[in-house]
């Protein structure tokens, strides 16, 4: 029997560890409404609690941080609707939230490849950091996808390679990197598309560049 949402969000506040809240925001992490779990302490209580769609759904309107990411590990890809995604994908306030939401949830679901290019035009910071966090969850666990989709990418790279926040320009790193991994074709493209950031006027778009280029050449 798959338990309720009371269950399971019990379980995760009697693994609350409060006192490791500081060190996580160190990393950039957002401390509130969180209780200090591990992810592979998630991923226990998750397969604890198997898949549930329902479950999901309810585990989200907690406003934890930790029930979110269980939510994306139980909730079922084909269940999952676009209005669900723009609904969560605004909730978003924490970069691991985001990051974890889009690898284990979204980026298995069959509006994915829409969803990043939308997400990444958006103005809000965590929606658009969806966006290319989609786009480098996909480059990483969509292996049947053709390297042409991933290459329709790159105008969204490279506008939103121009955004100076933080948790954006990782992102946008991320992705244009992650693609770049996939094959030889790829990491040319990528490697490119780096060479060509560094040249913009913009100090976001010359770090990716070099971050890109960085890591790439590397593989």
């Amino acid at each position: 029997m798959t338990p309720s949402a009371h269950a399971v969000l019990r379980r995760l506040k009697n693994l609350a560890r409060p006192e490791d809240l500081a060190g996580m925001a160190r990393f950039g992490i957002n401390p509130k409404g969180r209780l200090g779990l591990s992810v592979p302490e998630m991923r226990r209580v998750a397969k604890e609690a198997g898949r549930d769609h329902g479950l999901a759904l309810e585990l989200w309107k907690s406003g934890i941080a930790e029930a979110r990411i269980v939510a994306s590990m139980v909730d079922e890809p084909a269940r999952v609707t676009v209005a669900q995604m723009d609904r969560w994908v605004r909730d978003f306030d924490s970069w691991d939230v985001c990051d974890q939401v889009c690898g284990n949830l979204f980026d298995k679901t069959p509006f994915a490849w829409t969803r990043a290019r939308a997400w990444a035009r958006r103005k809000e910071e965590f929606v658009k950091r969806g966006g290319f966090a989609l786009m480098a969850c996909l480059a990483w666990h969509d292996k049947a996808a053709p390297g042409p989709a991933f290459l329709a990418f790159f105008p969204s790279i490279r506008r939103g390679a121009t955004d100076e926040r933080n948790f954006v320009k990782k992102a946008v790193s991320w992705a244009l990197r992650t693609i770049g991994k996939r094959n030889a074709r790829l990491r040319a493209a990528a490697r490119r598309e780096a060479r060509a950031l560094r040249e913009l006027d913009s100090r976001a778009a010359r770090w990716i560049g070099a971050d890109v280029e960085r890591d790439l050449v590397r593989q």
